[in-house]
């Protein structure tokens, strides 16, 4: 099938990390309908997430310190919201490999949670309608920050919430999937792709492309 195409859920510079364009499934597993996620994590003008500190090296970091904490997250498509979750904890990032190998020892246990656990605070987008309505997910979103709720209807741009550290997360980053059902369990993911202001033809970038939005 056609990828289905979005604009990017944010203003700014992003790189991007766990793209289909480099591996199917992007982020390991077909779980969850995450088979063809991407995620794109703010950066500065020198491409840093966060500035270097001993705690990058060392240990775990407040996710406050990091560009994309806070930044708003907009609706990549036309839809209605079909699902609101707030609540959940924006916890310390991780970039040091001895807390990021801490924090590989408790994937299971987020599993076990379910939605809430993997995606943490997130908004559910439904394109389209009946039989052949595509559902958008973004996740990972700041604690309180939602800004629609079940039913709205929203354009490409229409702001959703903020950019946090919550779920399955170990730096503040949007993660993005499309996907046939919202039943998690059972729903497949489905191709995306992107409008890019430079190319006519939708764009899936890679990982480690910088891409500058709005």
């Amino acid at each position: 099938m056609d990828p289905i195409l979005l604009d990017f859920p944010f203003t700014g510079r992003c790189t991007v990390q766990n793209s289909p364009a480099n591996r199917v499934p992007s982020h390991g597993t077909h779980l969850f309908a995450t088979t063809y996620a991407i995620d794109f994590v703010a950066v500065d003008a020198r491409g840093r997430s966060a500035p270097p500190s001993w705690r990058a090296a060392l240990h775990t970091e407040a996710p406050g310190v990091f560009t994309g904490f806070g930044a708003p997250v907009l609706a990549p498509v036309s839809g209605t919201v079909t699902a609101v979750h707030d609540g959940e904890a924006d916890h310390e990032a991780r970039r040091s490999p001895l807390a990021l190998a801490a924090y590989a020892l408790t994937q299971r246990e987020r599993v076990r949670q379910g939605p809430a656990g993997i995606a943490g605070n997130h908004v559910v987008l439904a394109a389209g309608s009946g039989p052949g309505a595509v559902f958008v997910l973004l996740a990972h979103l700041r604690r309180g920050s939602t800004a629609v709720a079940v039913g709205d209807t929203v354009q490409p741009g229409t702001p959703l919430g903020e950019c946090g550290n919550s779920g399955n997360s170990t730096e503040p980053h949007v993660h993005v999937q499309a996907c046939d059902s919202m039943d998690w369990e059972r729903a497949r993911g489905l191709p995306l792709a992107f409008r890019h202001p430079q190319t006519v033809a939708p764009w899936l970038p890679r990982n480690r492309d910088v891409i500058e939005a709005g």
